[in-house]
């Protein structure tokens, strides 16, 4: 019996980048070759790096009528089954710079969070980090066992990193965040790099030229590394469209504006790395003009993505994707089966479409209640 994808079809907006103007040299300036080539030196040399897989969702891209779709499998990662871990670590290597005596601290949602605890462990340094009342205990407990001292923080996001950078100042800790503000431009930039070397990765996976991205962005971190790994790495440049929850929507609200642009968070998203309302200055100065496309979606089929790539729906492989890899599935899907939106974005029987699933299952708990309310919407037809 034919599998049925079209049902996976909900989308919130979608906008075109009227300022769109992809310049290599633009890109290199903000984060320059040399720092890209240096993140990918540094973690290809460490004990256990090794590339994460490149999979290709065959049954899916054969449904849809494109040509291929990669899937970039992070949940491998480190063991820390996130892309994150290429950027928290490396920035905390870079920051302590060989001294033992350095504490880092940083707010976090949960895997940069794991990433610099990982990172600090690794290198025997001390790690403080501060979480918002919503972060689960499952995530907190991860970064515990890493040797982090995790501080959970009344009220949201901002109110840990608030915390942070008042004890940080006060205590003389080194601050490794992944968001930019003025005058802290330089960290953010190191996990960006770290970021990149997924491109790296991928220019040596497969031969075929990449013509679609489809980017997960909260503040924008891994979507701007990955752009900026592309400057680098890529001979052709492909069209890149964001994803964003519906009520997190800051990239495309930017974009569209043309300006930075605050979203005033009133429900968060499940999709919760990505439930944010402020794109963070570095990585602006590269999607503003880099990006062709946004999208934004609801929290509706990130059940029924899970279950279907963990019961191997979408290709060979049985994967086990988070509510931050599951977006990428319902952008292509989104795309395909919305006949003007597919047109706009010239997605067709020649496309190689890149999707990076970003996690796995950093927090089991939230993993298996998705995955149990899927497969119930898979059995119900």
């Amino acid at each position: 019996m034919p599998i049925d994808y079209s049902h996976i079809k909900k989308f919130s907006s979608f906008i075109k980048n009227n300022n769109y103007s992809f310049s290599r040299e633009k890109i290199l300036n903000v984060l320059d070759k040399s720092a890209i080539d240096k993140a990918y030196n540094t973690i290809s040399n460490w004990e256990t790096y090794k590339p994460t897989p490149l999979l290709n969702l065959d049954k899916l891209s054969k449904n849809l009528g494109l040509k291929n779709i990669f899937y970039k499998d992070e949940s491998k990662r480190f063991g820390l089954k996130s892309f994150k871990a290429l950027g928290g670590a490396y920035a905390v290597e870079q920051v302590s710079a060989g001294k033992k005596n350095v504490v880092v601290a940083t707010a976090t949602a949960g895997n940069h969070g794991k990433s610099v605890a990982w990172g600090a462990n690794r290198l025997g340094i001390s790690c403080k980090i501060f979480i918002s009342e919503f972060v689960s205990d499952t995530r907190a407990d991860e970064m515990r066992k890493l040797g982090a001292d995790v501080v959970q923080v009344k009220g949201n996001y901002e109110n840990s990193l608030n915390e942070c950078i008042k004890q940080s100042k006060k205590n003389g800790w080194e601050i490794v965040q992944d968001v930019a503000w003025e005058n802290y431009l330089t960290v953010p930039k190191l996990t960006m790099a770290g970021y990149s070397v997924m491109i790296e990765e991928i220019s040596k996976q497969t031969d075929q030229y990449i013509t679609h991205i489809f980017l997960q962005a909260g503040v924008g971190g891994m979507a701007s590394g990955v752009i900026a790994g592309v400057a680098r790495y890529f001979k052709r440049i492909p069209k890149i469209i964001v994803i964003e929850p519906e009520n997190a929507d800051c990239v495309l609200k930017s974009v569209d504006a043309g300006e930075l642009t605050k979203v005033e968070i009133e429900k968060e998203s499940i999709m919760g790395g990505m439930s944010c309302g402020d794109v963070s200055l570095v990585p602006w100065q590269i999607l503003k003009n880099s990006v062709n496309n946004c999208l934004s979606i609801p929290d509706a089929d990130i059940p029924l993505s899970v279950a279907m790539l963990a019961k191997g729906y979408f290709g060979d492989d049985n994967i086990v994707a988070g509510e931050c890899s599951a977006p990428a599935l319902i952008s292509i899907n989104v795309s395909c089966n919305n006949e003007q939106i597919k047109k706009d974005l010239e997605l067709d029987m020649n496309s190689n479409v890149l999707l990076i699933g970003c996690e796995g299952d950093t927090d089991i708990r939230l993993y298996n209640e998705l995955l149990s309310k899927g497969s119930e919407q898979l059995s119900n037809g």
